[in-house]
């Protein structure tokens, strides 16, 4: 189990890195995988995916594989391979599926990076190790898995207002609903062992979707 751990999980780090380098260095490579509205909406679907695997700069690579590293083991160990890929991938896919919804009329919004699936990846390992603490950069003290959560929506939200750069805030979101949903539909066991956890993740989760019109508009 944990030679094909580390092979999944290994594999999918390379590939980001050779996919996002060759992004780096041809513009055209880049503006043809990137996830870009228009394109998608005309039936250009791969972008979905494909801009899962291409980055802004190697700043964004590097967090964004050293968070699924970290996090990816441990839902890798406790889930395994098959299933921790489905949350990979189905995680990738609600994000740009979300952020589709929400950048509907915005033809020319664009973005890459993996945001989506490590995003799914991190929601996914809270719910099975809510006791996990984190720590974050210039803050010495550990903070709950749970807290770190939630932050992590307010953050996305953030992130969507603003727009800052290509980066793929809304798959920030949509890949954290998507990683809770696909977790909790594998494994329902867990609405009875981490109840506490798993209402303290869904309550804003449901008030962000219910509500998301209105922050668009704050």
């Amino acid at each position: 189990m944990m030679e094909n751990l580390n092979s999944a999980l290994l594999l999918i780090i390379i590939a980001n890195a050779l996919v996002s380098k060759k992004g780096f260095d041809d513009y055209n490579f880049l503006n043809k995988y990137k996830f870009q509205v228009g394109p998608v909406k005309k039936g250009e679907k791969f972008r979905i995916f494909t801009s899962g695997f291409l980055h802004v700069d190697w700043m964004h690579l590097i967090l964004n594989m050293y968070v699924f590293y970290a996090f990816g083991s441990i839902v890798f160990s406790i889930l395994g391979t098959l299933t921790t890929l489905i949350i990979y991938f189905g995680s990738l896919l609600a994000g740009s599926l979300y952020t589709l919804q929400y950048h509907k009329n915005e033809p020319y919004y664009s973005a890459v990076g993996a945001s989506g699936a490590v995003s799914g990846i991190v929601y996914a390992c809270i719910l099975l190790y809510p006791g996990i603490s984190m720590y974050l950069f210039f803050i010495p003290i550990p903070i709950p898995g749970y807290l770190f959560g939630v932050g992590y929506l307010l953050y996305s939200i953030y992130g969507m207002k603003k727009q800052v750069g290509n980066v793929g805030h809304a798959a920030h979101l949509g890949g954290a609903i998507g990683g809770f949903a696909i977790t909790i539909i594998l494994n329902p066991i867990l609405i009875e062992t981490n109840r506490i956890f798993v209402i303290l993740l869904v309550v804003p989760i449901l008030l962000l979707l219910i509500f998301s019109d209105k922050l668009r508009h704050l």
